[in-house]
């Protein structure tokens, strides 16, 4: 999905621009369209950062937490009656988030210009996401904004616990690696050295698994410089997955993972899926552009390619939950419970209950994924120490058995 850079003129006659992500050219055109907007420019542009974490003028982020509080604070005030300008001139006051007190300022300067706020927000995209924008100005016309902001900051809210548990369960696992990986280039450049000047002495056939080791020393002593493969291939690695065809394969490589990894990955997609999807519709968007949404930010390329279809087949009239249970990718419960909520009008709800049970999933998930990283983790580092103490000692253990002989 590209992202396409945009001025257009609105119903009111005002120039603006913004951001607006699209599989193309003419689809970027359609969205604007929609939207009320007539295009005057559109050119594609590389794909920014997610929500939260975006660069103001490129130098100043906007923290999740700190766009969470706007949110919650804002739409507080506007429930005890404020006006949109009143609430943002005291949230720009009282705001300890730099960059989001500049972009506050913006919002107020361009609302008492005669914009609506959705409006405003659009000329942010690199703070306000499309999901942010879209449910602002479905409450913007339906009256009800306080509410939608709530919903905005729970959404936020949602997503920044589940990122953090993932953090929190990859602290461990990650500084074992480390520190093991430190031990054993520290091994291999200063200790193993040491038995090669023995070996040396003794003179003599080293073992084949010794040969290994002192090759693998021998090349970290006098070639250091081939430790820059590690990050440079980590480098490779991230520049090809931001790729088209690397975040394909790499989204439908996570949900084939062994140790159950493939299940949490899935688990978070369908707990971020049902949770926005909720959001939009409890928001009154139409379920057309909430699909849309949805997909654009449902954080893997297998889910958002099925999402398209469902919003096709939905565009052609029929009922949402019809795509996901052909679709394999969406659990069975999934889609009957979308389908039951169909159903009974209730689909807002029975999405927060699905988006509810699979982050509770996630919690359970990752804390059983991290008791089965960690005997893993120690037996593989038992297997490579212990193998690389048992390659340094064979030549003795051979030298003392031809002795004795």
């Amino acid at each position: 999905m590209a992202s396409f850079g945009y001025t257009a003129i609105n119903a009111q006659g005002l120039e603006m621009d913004g951001v607006v992500s699209a599989a193309d050219l003419p689809a970027a055109r359609e969205q604007l369209r929609v939207r009320g907007l007539l295009a005057q420019t559109i050119s594609e542009i590389g794909t920014g950062p997610s929500v939260g974490q975006m660069q103001i003028g490129g130098k100043k982020k906007v923290k999740p937490k700190s766009l969470q509080i706007f949110s919650r604070q804002f739409a507080t005030m506007i429930e005890a009656g404020l006006n949109v300008v009143g609430a943002l001139v005291i949230l720009e006051e009282q705001t300890d988030d730099e960059a989001l007190a500049e972009v506050v300022h913006g919002l107020r300067q361009d609302v008492e210009g005669g914009l609506l706020l959705s409006e405003a927000m659009a000329r942010h995209p690199k703070v306000f996401t499309r999901l942010y924008i879209s449910m602002v100005e479905a409450g913007e016309a339906a009256g009800i904004l306080d509410i939608v902001l709530d919903r905005v900051a729970f959404q936020i809210e949602k997503q920044e616990a589940i990122r953090r548990r993932i953090k929190g369960a990859m602290v461990y696992p990650s500084m074992v690696m480390i520190f093991a990986t430190l031990v054993l280039v520290g091994m291999l450049m200063f200790l193993v050295p040491v038995f090669v000047n023995i070996f040396s002495q003794l003179g003599g056939q080293l073992p084949t698994l010794t040969q290994y080791v002192v090759t693998c020393s021998d090349l970290l002593k006098n070639k250091p410089y081939v430790l820059l493969t590690l990050p440079l291939g980590f480098w490779s690695f991230f520049r090809w997955k931001k790729t088209e065809s690397g975040r394909q394969n790499w989204d439908k490589f996570k949900l084939k993972l062994p140790m159950k990894i493939g299940e949490v990955v899935l688990k978070i997609t369908m707990a971020r899926f049902s949770r926005t999807f909720s959001t939009l519709v409890a928001a009154g968007v139409d379920i057309i552009k909430a699909i849309e949404i949805t997909s654009q930010t449902a954080g893997n390329w297998v889910v958002e390619q099925a999402l398209i279809d469902a919003k096709q087949k939905v565009h052609e009239g029929v009922p949402i939950s019809q795509p996901l249970v052909e679709n394999p990718v969406f659990p069975p419960m999934v889609s009957q419970m979308i389908k039951v909520g169909e159903e009974t009008g209730e689909l807002d709800k029975m999405l927060g209950k699905i988006a509810d049970f699979y982050e509770e999933e996630v919690d359970a998930a990752v804390t059983g994924l991290t008791s089965l990283i960690e005997p893993v983790m120690m037996a593989f580092l038992g297997v490579v120490v212990g193998g690389l103490i048992i390659a340094m000692y064979l030549p003795i253990f051979k030298l003392a058995g031809t002795v004795s002989g």
